[in-house]
């Protein structure tokens, strides 16, 4: 299988008073298009490093990054980004802040194409009845799904999670993990989310890939996640291939991450088997 996104030899460096620090050495992963791969470890192991490395918004020192057969260097609208503050236009609508994106990638488009994208990606998300409000208007979960929206109407090559649920309150969580997965679902678009969530990896992961600890962290271990797509919440909590995959990332957290042995680079491409369809 080929790979839609392809990391080699990834390494990045920060200057520090102790002199330079490598907080990510190795990383080496291929990604199939359409999967949901999902980036999981400890605070401060580099998870998001990577991430934004990827979007083109942290410099690489060594290494390279391929997209759909093109060689990133620099960020893009190829990669639709939700971070976990939405970052909204304060004095913009919700619609006037998903339409900042549309206009610049769909220049060509008339007016009212590029209003209706806006509208049919806030209204999938859940805000038909906000589109007008603006953000101090609107709750953070509201906000969030503005980020969502924001993203998904790029239409991206590539969709770039950074912890979107991690400010939000349990229900509001499950809720807006709901709506990306049905997204995601509808549009197939190859996603890397960081997390430091087990469940919400294994509910909406095809492959979780684990951190080793900092500094010069790397890929310690990668799980796949061959349970049944669509999933259920109660469903899934009850299959038992989920308990063991549960388990298993739990152990790793607690043990395995600490040793800090990188897999080698020939154990990170994407297997045949993955399910990236649903």
């Amino acid at each position: 299988m080929s790979a839609h996104l392809e990391l080699f030899n990834l390494k990045k460096v920060y200057a520090s008073a102790r002199g330079p620090q490598t907080i990510v050495q190795d990383f080496n992963l291929k990604i199939a298009k359409g999967e949901f791969v999902t980036i999981i470890g400890h605070s401060g192991c580099g998870k998001s490093t990577v991430l934004m490395m990827i979007a083109g918004l942290t410099e690489i020192r060594d290494g390279g990054i391929i997209l759909a057969g093109r060689e990133l260097s620099g960020p893009g609208p190829d990669r639709g980004i939700v971070f976990q503050s939405p970052s909204l236009l304060p004095w913009m609508t919700a619609r006037e802040n998903v339409m900042l994106g549309i206009n610049q990638v769909f220049f060509t488009a008339t007016r009212l194409e590029r209003e209706q994208i806006a509208e049919y990606y806030l209204t999938v998300v859940g805000l038909a009845d906000f589109m007008d409000k603006r953000p101090a208007e609107l709750s953070q979960g509201m906000r969030q799904r503005v980020g969502i929206a924001r993203a998904f109407a790029l239409k991206p090559k590539m969709l770039l999670l950074d912890e979107p649920f991690g400010m939000l309150d349990s229900l509001t969580r499950y809720e807006l993990q709901q709506v990306l997965i049905n997204l995601w679902r509808r549009n197939q678009i190859t996603t890397v989310m960081v997390t430091h969530d087990v469940d919400e990896a294994l509910y909406l992961s095809d492959r979780v890939v684990c951190m080793t600890d900092g500094p010069e962290a790397g890929i310690g271990e990668i799980l796949e996640v061959k349970l049944p797509r669509p999933r259920d919440r109660k469903t899934l909590m009850e299959h038992p291939e989920y308990h063991r995959l549960r388990a298993t990332l739990i152990e790793f957290l607690e043990v395995r991450a600490h040793q800090r042995k990188p897999m080698p680079a020939h154990q990170t491409a994407p297997a045949e088997s993955i399910p990236v369809s649903a």
